[in-house]
């Protein structure tokens, strides 16, 4: 049941993410570098990443290195995703892979990554734009550090014995 939840939460960030990215390109009408203020902290500012973080890696035989990259990575987030035996990772790898196939689809729609959330306070931005996908992404990433901090190594069959 557990691992069903997991490709559940991929399949809820898939369409969260691709939802989001069509009501900004088809109903916001937004263009290249619009800004469009949500809230005092929050933009909205269509900015396709035709690279990696920080635009690395940008050209056009990239987007298809790129995109079969992420979807061999997706391959095994699936596999762990399968193989966990922990609800939170199971919950983080699901968040992770329905972010990355996100990415993967826009890089093969759009020949870039469609980002547009743009968070600051007054005149301090977070530095980059992102989309809905990232932020699964980031958070998946978060919980996966948390349990790995926090949950307690298996103990050995023979451990104690000597």
């Amino acid at each position: 049941m557990r691992r069903f939840i997991g490709f559940a939460v991929a399949l809820l960030i898939l369409a969260a993410d691709q939802g989001s990215k069509y009501l900004v390109l088809h109903q916001l009408h937004l263009w290249d570098g619009h800004v469009l203020v949500v809230l005092p902290v929050l933009d909205f500012v269509l900015v396709r990443n035709h690279g990696i973080t920080f635009g690395m890696l940008a050209g056009t035989a990239s987007k298809v290195i790129l995109a079969a990259g992420a979807s061999i990575v997706v391959l095994g987030l699936f596999v762990w995703l399968w193989r966990t035996k922990s609800w939170l990772v199971t919950l983080a790898v699901g968040a992770i892979a329905g972010g990355a196939i996100g990415n993967v689809l826009d890089r093969l729609r759009y020949g870039a990554v469609v980002d547009f959330i743009h968070v600051h306070i007054g005149s301090i931005a977070y530095p980059w734009v992102f989309n809905v996908g990232d932020s699964a992404i980031v958070c998946g990433v978060i919980a996966l550090m948390l349990d790995s901090l926090f949950s307690k190594p298996p103990v050995a069959a023979n451990e104690g014995e000597g």
